[in-house]
């Protein structure tokens, strides 16, 4: 491979612009961010599927797809009459953020494990937003048991102040279990066991996750709550 790392990059994007500009595609030419929702979804489980079974080539093939979507809606943005903005102001933004939520790397800020990045940067992006809350920012269309791992993953700092999600009894389970792969037997089996109650197993954990974002939540406001974070 011959050229600068990047520089196919704004090939992609010069390909982009030609498809969208007179005398181009007709579908791309009449595509919006709406309408693209679907295929940016679809790419997006595509790439997780790959990841999944170990595809390298399906990753390559998958990250391409995606990143054909941002281009694609950075190009749309550019041309609203209204308030225009390009690919290069989404680089813009991801680029500061990146340095402002990597102090440790870029300034002089100590973060010496994952972990303290990992409470770092939800700290600062908390304050960025004017966040009140540690489960602030997460979408709430997530599936629900990706719902509810962020969701444990961001009020970690508070779990020791919070009712406990696990019993005894759910300790042993997980424990005996050999691998990821009989959790995944177990999890489907509750599944199958709720569909034949009739009840509906990802409703019951969204409701369950609401549930502990208002425990979290109800800890936060009282006193000394938010300090443990």
């Amino acid at each position: 491979m011959t050229g600068a790392r990047g520089e196919r990059f704004l090939d992609l994007v010069a390909v982009m612009d030609q498809l969208r500009s007179p005398g181009g595609c007709p579908w791309d030419a009449r595509q919006t961010h709406a309408s693209l929702l679907e295929y940016l979804v679809e790419e997006t489980y595509e790439l997780v599927e790959a990841i999944e079974i170990d595809d390298d080539a399906g990753v390559r093939e998958e990250l391409g797809d995606l990143l054909l979507q941002v281009v694609f809606h950075a190009r749309l943005a550019q041309e609203n009459d209204d308030a225009p903005w390009d690919i290069d102001a989404v680089c813009d933004g991801i680029i500061n953020k990146l340095v402002a939520r990597h102090p440790h790397v870029f300034a002089d800020a100590d973060a010496a494990t994952a972990d303290a990045v990992e409470v770092n940067w939800h700290a600062l992006k908390a304050k960025e937003k004017g966040r009140n809350s540690v489960t602030d920012g997460i979408p709430g269309q997530l599936p629900a048991l990706v719902l509810a791992g962020k969701v444990i993953a961001r009020s970690a700092s508070l779990a020791e102040q919070l009712p406990a999600l696990e019993t005894q009894q759910d300790i042993a389970m997980v424990e005996s279990f050999r691998d990821e792969q009989q959790l995944g037997e177990h999890l489907l089996a509750l599944v199958s066991l709720a569909r034949a109650r009739g009840w509906d197993a990802e409703g019951a954990l969204r409701a369950a996750v609401r549930h502990r974002v208002s425990a979290i939540g109800a800890l936060e406001n009282s006193v000394g709550g938010r300090s443990s974070e």
